[in-house]
């Protein structure tokens, strides 16, 4: 059992099969699990603990250890507040990037440490958590008509 959530994060060549870069993953899920059992408890570090960054086979995988939260209390960088935003508002993730002026890869990147900060699974739950928590403000909800 997990101590904290982690992200894994893969970057891989499209032709690569998948079977391979999921055992990698598990094998590094479980290397994750090791040092946590074994590492001293945690200060209540706020910030993430880049626990691996390697290449397999012309795979670059990253595993990030992400920083306990405490209550109800969410820690989002003014980037991902940006782009949190920006998706409760309706945009796709090629028109967030062209706003910020950064790849879509790396809009990618921050919904995905997003999401495991919040331990949801799309952009849908991601917004509706942030409003429930109070991060995002109320005009951010979708008013409709309809009755």
């Amino acid at each position: 059992m997990r101590s904290s959530p982690a992200l894994v994060a893969m970057d891989s060549p499209a032709e690569s099969p998948h079977a391979p870069v999921n055992e990698v993953v598990r094998t590094l899920v479980e290397l994750v699990e090791r040092v946590s059992a074994a590492a001293a408890p945690d200060s209540g570090s706020a910030s993430e603990e880049v626990l691996v960054d390697t290449e397999v086979d012309g795979a670059r995988y990253l595993l990030v250890r992400m920083p306990k939260l405490h209550g109800n209390r969410v820690q989002l960088s003014p980037r991902e507040q940006e782009i949190v935003r920006m998706v409760a508002k309706g945009h796709p993730n090629k028109v967030i990037a062209d706003v910020l002026n950064i790849s879509s890869w790396t809009v990618c990147t921050h919904l995905r440490r997003i999401f495991a900060k919040l331990g949801v699974g799309s952009r849908a739950a991601m917004v509706a958590q942030l409003l429930d928590l109070g991060v995002l403000a109320n005009e951010h909800r979708i008013h409709s008509n309809a009755r």
